[in-house]
């Protein structure tokens, strides 16, 4: 009997996995893929859980998938319809609570796709899972973990699809290819502590800051390259802590967040606001210096004989032809591109992070028909 994804996803948003709680949802999907045959072994590391799974032989020609099944805390449950850990199904066929979009649904697809798959038509290969509980927190021991562990146990994907989701607005419009990179730059300005009223015996870190911070969105740091938009500079941040008004304070600190494209990368851009900082400290006497957090570079999986896979797929399914898109925030795509080509396809995000979040139980048996039409295309 096939599995119903949209089920699945109802039973895994029933499980309150807010990071970094497994709440019992990799606990059921071992309990569904073992008993499809798939070897299953968890991979938790320093107290986060994940999941791998591998149905066939090690070392034979694999597909991959990748996916989370932590989820953002839901707020104030008495803002929900429907309570955000209900899985509730509506009579419009909407399956509504946390997780609903981003991902469960995700995970529900790939897992019964892949499960009915491998009973129905076995592979001359293997069909590898990796899901992991810390997607949406620091992500350190989450799908790091669990590559760190296969390439320990010598398990490899060949390629392998991160099933997030990637439309817009509609089923079928867009898959990703890559990402920007995300990177976060704090600036910590040093002055000399004075009284506002007597400035040329102090000297203002605010002002030597804000000319530095002004200096670097007086204009873009690039236009743009064939497959990503401009990088996007944005100020998260200006404190100096300073609760008196005639006081110039002694120090200040500012955060930079950089989305950026394939023309830079983090230690490049670290570089480039090191060196506006030494000018800024050579003109002004304010120490300015520059510490960086990477969380991410960009990167890209060029379009060939796997994207057209599954663009051809997901156009089929949907009689939309996929836009090749690198846009939108961070996922566990960065760091399956080290080990193997990888792309994203998944529902339609309206919904994700937002109080009733929620989504159509027939666009997750379409996602379901999506990946295993795609593992049937690719054993072919």
């Amino acid at each position: 009997m096939m599995l119903d994804a949209a089920d699945l996803t109802a039973r895994l948003i029933r499980c309150p996995s807010v990071t970094p709680e497994e709440g019992g949802a990799l606990v059921l999907l071992e309990e569904v893929l073992s008993g499809a045959g798939f070897e299953c072994h968890r991979v938790d590391r320093n107290g986060t859980s994940n999941l791998f799974a591998r149905w066939g032989a090690k070392g034979a020609r694999t597909f991959g998938f990748n996916g989370h099944t932590d989820v953002v805390p839901p707020g104030d449950p008495a803002s929900w319809t429907h309570p955000p850990f209900s899985g509730h199904l509506d009579d419009d066929g909407v399956i509504w609570g946390r997780g609903a979009t981003d991902m469960k649904s995700g995970v529900a697809a790939f897992v019964t796709a892949a499960v009915d798959f491998v009973t129905q038509t076995p592979p001359d290969g293997a069909v590898i899972l990796t899901i992991t509980g810390d997607e949406e927190g620091p992500s350190r021991d989450g799908t790091i973990a669990i590559l760190d562990w296969m390439e320990a146990n010598g398990e490899r994907m060949d390629a392998c699809i991160v099933g997030e989701p990637s439309n817009p607005e509609v089923m079928g419009e867009m898959m990703k290819i890559g990402r920007r990179g995300s990177a976060t730059y704090h600036i910590a300005a040093k002055g000399v502590q004075g009284h506002a009223a007597y400035p040329h015996r102090a000297k203002n870190p605010l002002h030597a800051l804000t000319r530095y911070l002004a200096d670097l969105t007086a204009e873009p740091l690039d236009q743009g390259t064939e497959h990503f938009d401009p990088t996007g500079l944005q100020i998260t941040s200006i404190d100096c802590g300073n609760p008196a008004s005639n006081v110039i304070p002694e120090s200040a600190t500012a955060v930079v967040n950089i989305r950026f494209n394939d023309l830079h990368t983090g230690a490049s851009l670290a570089a480039m606001l090191t060196e506006r900082a030494a000018l800024v400290t050579s003109e002004t006497g304010v120490t300015l210096t520059v510490s960086a957090q990477i969380s991410g570079e960009a990167f890209m999986t060029r379009p060939g004989a796997f994207v057209d896979l599954v663009r051809g797929v997901v156009q089929q399914e949907t009689n939309r032809q996929p836009a090749l898109s690198t846009s939108g925030g961070t996922s566990d795509a960065r760091f399956v591109k080290d080990h193997c080509p990888v792309v994203e396809f998944g529902l339609v995000g309206a919904h994700m992070h937002q109080v009733n979040e929620r989504v159509p139980a027939q666009q997750v048996r379409q996602l379901k028909t999506i990946y295993q039409r795609i593992l049937e295309r690719y054993f072919e």
